[in-house]
């Protein structure tokens, strides 16, 4: 994955994977959208600060919730296991469950990610990334 739009704002190592996931995962809600292909790449040019406050207090909530109960699983993986949580979340092609992980806590994180629900960055009309799901 290319590198995330630099902000000067100091995530810890899991938040910070997970939002550049979530932005490398974004949607296009744009009216001149294509509505077969949402996605778009907002990595390059966008960042934390082009957060809404509200996906950025969700990220933060649901970020510090997930380490806080399984810390001890994820241990020096944080930076790996923010991206993880996300695509595990979102029920995406790769995750926790695809082998990275050892069977157990693969199994665990995964079971522990899907209630969260999904988690998606939309660029809207004007500019703005809001969250949705």
């Amino acid at each position: 994955m290319a590198g995330i739009k630099h902000d000067r704002v100091a995530l810890d190592p899991f938040t910070r994977s997970y939002v550049e996931c979530a932005l490398w995962l974004g949607q296009d809600g744009t009216s001149e959208a294509d509505p077969n292909d949402g996605s778009i790449d907002l990595r390059a040019e966008y960042g934390w600060s082009d957060l809404s406050e509200s996906a950025q207090a969700r990220i933060l909530a649901d970020c510090a919730a997930f380490q806080a109960e399984h810390g001890e699983l994820i241990g020096a993986e944080a930076d790996r296991a923010g991206s993880d949580f996300l695509l595990t979340r979102n029920r995406h092609g790769a995750g926790f469950w695809d082998g990275d992980w050892p069977r157990e806590i693969g199994k665990v994180l995964t079971d522990a990610s899907h209630p969260y629900g999904d988690f998606v960055l939309v660029l809207t009309d004007d500019g703005t990334i809001e969250s949705q799901g």
